[in-house]
């Protein structure tokens, strides 16, 4: 193997191995995968923001969830027949005790307005939608 070949398959190798490293820290924190749509309204591009800075804490990045904090909200569970946007609205202005999952109760959001809130929704079901869960 001549050097200039070798350099590049070494090139390669580190960025095969550092993009794989990426994907499992992903995975550790995340408890599913999730694809995020590459379009968004302007109202569920609010709702991603909003989402970022008040729910990703403890749901994930994109509601994938997060071991030890807070479920997947990109889940069959959450598709919209077995839990609606009224109830996201409750569990946000009204906290919601612990069923589906051994992570605790979900203390009340009093900072999230009503409007924050669908927006909120809005970007939920739209990252729901683009991982085939209606």
């Amino acid at each position: 193997m001549t050097g200039p070949f070798r350099s590049v398959i070494a090139t390669i190798a580190a960025t095969l191995a550092l993009t794989g490293a990426a994907q499992a820290q992903d995975r550790v924190n995340g408890m599913v995968e999730v694809r995020v749509p590459g379009m968004l309204t302007e109202e569920q591009l609010a709702g991603k923001a909003l989402f970022e800075q008040t729910c990703a804490n403890c749901h994930g990045t994109a509601g994938s969830g997060r071991m030890g904090y807070g479920p997947p909200l990109i889940h069959k569970i959450y598709e919209s027949a077995h839990h609606g946007d009224k109830a996201f609205v409750i569990a946000i202005r009204q906290g919601v005790r612990a069923h589906h999952w051994k992570f605790g109760n979900m203390p009340p959001q009093p900072k999230i307005s009503e409007e924050d809130a669908r927006k909120i929704i809005a970007y939920v079901r739209a990252v729901q939608k683009n991982n085939g869960i209606d």
